[in-house]
């Protein structure tokens, strides 16, 4: 008996040595996954390191998709799902397949998706990718301090949040050195915790604005009955449903649970006012929104990180942080073109069959409300079928201007001297090679048109050019605005064509889906090419 437990306990210790060290040699791994991963993301091209963020993203939401059951007993296709999995990760919205097919759960996945791929999340996590290799930087300054010390002349570099500060003998020091140094250690300090202050300014500003809409939708549909009633009759979720479409239109992506997006509120004014202020402050007017928060934190606490920020944009490397100029004249223009689009639609569609039934004051809250919507998040109260061409063209040049454009005049130091050193990067091949956007748009327009040539010639009202155009347009600015499909509109009736409440590209060819995808794509990570077609002269 003493032997077996003799050989019992030297067995138990075996496993529990065993044990520890898988367990240790775990903790190591995944730390040079880790370390490995931060090289990788400090190193790269930003934008190959988008390209594989956004690739990756779309696969994991697939899989998960792919993984869950829907709603209904209609299954959609695996590219569908893919093609679903891709417009919630670029924000785009483009619908094919019903919304009211996919399940709770895989709302909350869209959820997710919309929200890590939204700009104010990715610009947040590049800031800190930003300020980590800037700390880095930091480091080897510290280090190098710490090297050039002497017997004689001790020198102290004692790092607390990496503010560098340098002790030596009062005896032997050289006044004029060490004030030269400590001021240019400090000047890259504030720096350095300027741009730590400024993700916490983003990480609280996307926080709080998020809990205050969906305590606000929600608060709304309890009290008004009438949208209550909808989600009850969809058997929707009411947080899920208020958690969803805040996430979707903060980050600009469009997508509503319902079928009919928020055709199905447009009565529902008080809705619609709600959800256009999230609208701004998560695209058009965030740079503007952004800068006065800092204005207004550097009044009471971090003074010196708020000043930096203000002044120094250029320094700070963050895209959305513009000058002060620049925010006020990007102000001035967003109000600007909602104007204009308000008064253009009123003039063209204000007795329209797509805003039959509303009194004079929802009419005006449904046209401010898509006239906003039409800047890059897609969501509408209207069949865009039905309303004018004009219209029509106008939606489709607000979608292909960057979210950021203004007409006033403006010198942007900080994006000319960007480009220019990008062309200092680049070789000349390379960008004679990069041709601009509106020549990729043309490409990926004709291409649709030759996958898409059957239905043209077989069905022109709906499979018309300009509905091929808006559509493509409306999937590079990542907006969502889309036609549709109607059986009423078809020259030679099918017996079992039946409406459905999805985009336009959910009747194309899976080449046409595949298209739409890349440009999904493209115009995600369009940023990156607004320099394009330079070597290209029109005389």
């Amino acid at each position: 008996m003493k032997i077996y437990g003799c050989y019992g306990k030297k067995m138990q210790h075996l496993c529990s040595a065993s044990c520890q060290n898988i367990k240790q040699l775990t903790k190591s791994i995944f730390f040079l996954g880790a370390c490995f991963c931060r090289f990788i993301l400090r190193s790269a091209n930003p934008l190959w390191v988008q390209i594989f963020y956004f690739i990756s993203l779309s696969f994991f939401g697939f899989g998960v998709l792919k993984a869950l059951k829907p709603r209904t007993s209609f299954t959609p296709t695996t590219l569908d799902l893919f093609f679903t999995s891709v417009s919630a990760t670029t924000v785009s919205s483009m619908a094919t397949v019903e919304m009211e097919v996919f399940s709770n759960t895989q709302l909350i996945v869209m959820t997710i998706l919309m929200f890590i791929g939204g700009e104010v999340f990715t610009s947040m996590i590049g800031i800190h990718f930003i300020r980590s290799k800037f700390k880095t930087e930091l480091d080897k300054i510290a280090s190098s301090h710490s090297r050039l010390s002497t017997p004689n002349q001790p020198i102290i570099v004692d790092q607390i949040e990496l503010e560098i500060v340098t002790k030596s003998s009062p005896d032997n020091s050289k006044p004029e050195e060490f004030h030269e140094s400590y001021l240019g250690s400090t000047d890259k300090n504030l720096r350095y915790l300027s741009m730590k202050y400024l993700f916490f300014v983003i990480l609280s500003y996307l926080v709080v604005i998020h809990v205050i809409g969906v305590i606000g939708v929600s608060l709304y549909l309890v009290v008004i009955p009438s949208a209550k009633e909808v989600l009850k009759n969809k058997g929707l979720k009411m947080f899920t449903f208020s958690v969803f479409t805040i996430v979707s239109t903060f980050a600009s992506c469009g997508f509503v649970p319902t079928n009919e997006n928020m055709v199905v509120f447009s009565n529902n004014s008080g809705l619609l006012l709600m959800l256009i202020p999230q609208i701004l402050l998560g695209n058009t007017l965030y740079p503007s929104s952004l800068k006065f928060i800092i204005w207004v934190l550097g009044k009471f606490y971090k003074k010196k990180e708020c000043k930096y920020l203000l002044k120094n944009t250029e320094e700070v490397g963050y895209k959305h942080l513009l000058a002060r100029q620049h925010t006020m004249f990007l102000v001035a223009t967003v109000i600007g073109i909602v104007v204009v689009q308000v008064v253009l639609f009123c003039s063209m569609d204000w007795n329209s069959e797509a805003l039959v039934g509303l009194n004079r004051y929802q009419k005006f809250i449904g046209i401010l409300f898509q006239c906003v919507n039409s800047r890059h998040t897609g969501e509408t109260i209207v069949d865009l079928s039905i309303i004018s061409p004009a219209i029509l063209v106008l939606f489709a040049v607000m979608m292909y201007l960057p979210p950021y454009t203004s007409f006033l005049p403006v010198k942007d130091n900080a994006h000319n001297s960007e480009s220019g050193g990008r062309k200092k990067r680049k070789g000349k091949i390379i960008e004679n090679l990069i041709l601009s956007q509106l020549s990729y748009l043309t490409i990926f327009i004709i291409l649709v048109c030759i996958t898409e040539r059957k239905k043209l010639k077989d069905d022109p009202l709906n499979f018309n050019v300009l509905n091929i155009v808006l559509e493509v347009i409306s999937a590079y600015g990542n907006v969502g605005f889309t036609t549709g499909y109607s059986c009423k509109r078809q020259l030679h009736a099918e017996a079992n064509c039946e409406d459905k409440w999805f985009g336009f590209v959910g009747k194309w060819s899976n080449e046409g889906k595949i298209i739409l995808i890349i440009v999904m794509f493209f115009g995600r990570l369009k940023k990156f090419n607004m320099d394009g077609g330079k070597a290209w002269l029109l005389l």
